[in-house]
């Protein structure tokens, strides 16, 4: 299987219609500048210059705004400037990150026209209650609506979920998979909410009006998330903000390695019910999956052993994602 990659192209808190709960652009894509097309061929020559770079595999994506949202004729000078690099075969597309109620089907031929080849909607929320008080400005209408147009369409549809949100919890989080499992995307992103400075939450969690997750708490389900959207065969691209401009966090469950505790969550999560009488086992995951099974700092196994089961863990290249044998070793 070839993983895919991006050449990431922020686009600053443009073109959105209102200022969301949660929403402070600059500090998550850490710019404030508005890019050109000089900017676009330097993120490719970058890219191009890496020795794993495969062009078969790799999109330009124009993250961090809404980017159908933006004024028409800046929108197309990115466009025109990515599509370059499609018709040359140095990328295999643009993928793009917008609102749901920034879609129509208007725009998305000229998107078709200049190469787009995916689509990622923040949908954030399908409650309407959460996104209201999170001010998102669009329903979850707009998301089903949107949804169904960029299929039709024949682009590669990615959609973005929150948990943690102003109103939110674990229940309407949960609801809001299942409603994104039924619109069948190619991939999901799941981001826990980071409290960061001049936002709205921020003012609300120094009030007292707002309490963000805690680590374990979000870990915990964006777990049980990322283990629906697996079963599913939903590829998940991402658990967590990539980084975030630490001098601006004020609170939440921000952590580096958030996916990994995800998955070692999953992992611990998946083996309890395969092991029996107290003891040694041999625990078999997928190649490069020891170090989840593991847990971070070897949490997994210490709370094994803890348990009475002592396990060493052993690769099996005929395993998928989460899937576990387990060997009792010796006399039962």
């Amino acid at each position: 299987m070839i993983k895919h990659a991006n050449i990431s192209v922020f686009v600053p808190h443009l073109g959105c219609p209102n200022m969301c709960s949660f929403c402070n652009q600059h500090y998550i894509a850490g710019t404030q500048g508005m890019p050109n097309s000089s900017d676009i061929e330097n993120a490719v020559n970058v890219a191009q210059s890496s020795k794993n770079y495969n062009p078969k595999n790799t999109e330009l994506a124009f993250f961090g705004g809404s980017f159908t949202a933006i004024e028409f004729s800046y929108m197309l000078s990115l466009l025109k400037s990515a599509n370059k690099f499609v018709k040359q075969g140095v990328i295999a597309g643009i993928r793009i990150s917008t609102r749901p109620d920034a879609i129509n089907a208007e725009i998305l031929s000229v998107l078709k026209e200049y190469g787009v080849t995916s689509i990622e909607l923040g949908a954030q929320s399908m409650d309407d209650n959460v996104l209201a008080l999170n001010k998102r400005g669009h329903t979850a209408l707009d998301v089903k609506n949107a949804s169904a147009l960029i299929k039709e369409h024949g682009f590669s549809l990615g959609l973005q979920m929150m948990t943690g949100l102003y109103g939110d919890n674990n229940e309407t989080a949960i609801n809001t998979a299942k409603e994104i499992i039924a619109l069948r995307p190619n991939t999901v992103r799941i981001y826990p909410t980071i409290v960061l400075e001049n936002t709205m939450l921020a003012n609300l969690y120094k009030q007292g009006k707002y309490s963000p997750q805690g680590l374990e708490q979000a870990v915990n389900l964006a777990a049980e998330l990322l283990d629906m959207f697996n079963k599913e065969n939903i590829t998940v691209i991402r658990v967590g903000l990539h980084t975030i401009d630490q001098t601006k966090y004020v609170a939440g469950p921000w952590h580096p390695a958030f996916r990994e505790l995800c998955e070692s969550a999953i992992y611990l999560k998946n083996i309890k019910p395969l092991l029996n009488a107290k003891g040694e086992y041999n625990v078999f995951v997928k190649n490069g999956a020891v170090s989840k099974m593991a847990g971070q700092k070897r949490s997994n196994l210490v709370a094994l052993e803890n348990l009475g089961y002592k396990c060493k863990i052993l690769e099996d290249n005929s395993l998928n994602d989460f899937q576990i044998k387990v060997q009792k070793v010796g006399k039962s």
